[in-house]
């Protein structure tokens, strides 16, 4: 009698779970330059998740690209890029794009 009830308890706990959808992780990458289309060493992206509002960042090198792992597919984010006191205008990665690897720009409106 025990063992059953035990069973049917761990049953219950279990369908109380909040049952979360798989996803495929997936990258972002892409290049920021200005408006000739020169690099900008030192500009910083940031990936916000739509979803938590989470902010990653990433520092921009000599070669201009950038590069984030591990994204949602199910999640849309938000890519922007600084340099100085410049911002690039947001551009949004889409869950509606099934790339497996999406690239966007931003392009920094300093000459």
């Amino acid at each position: 009698m025990f063992k059953k009830a035990s069973i049917l308890l761990a049953i219950m706990l279990l369908a109380w779970l909040p049952c979360e959808a798989q996803y495929k992780p997936r990258p972002v990458v892409g290049m920021v330059t200005d408006k000739r289309g020169n690099t900008l060493p030192g500009a910083i992206v940031q990936l916000e998740n739509t979803r938590t509002l989470a902010v990653r960042s990433y520092i921009i090198h000599k070669d201009g690209r950038y590069h984030f792992e591990g994204l949602n597919d199910d999640i849309d984010y938000k890519l922007r890029a600084k340099y100085r006191n410049y911002w690039s205008e947001p551009k949004t990665l889409s869950k509606f794009n099934s790339s497996t690897h999406p690239e966007v720009d931003l392009m920094i409106p300093i000459d």
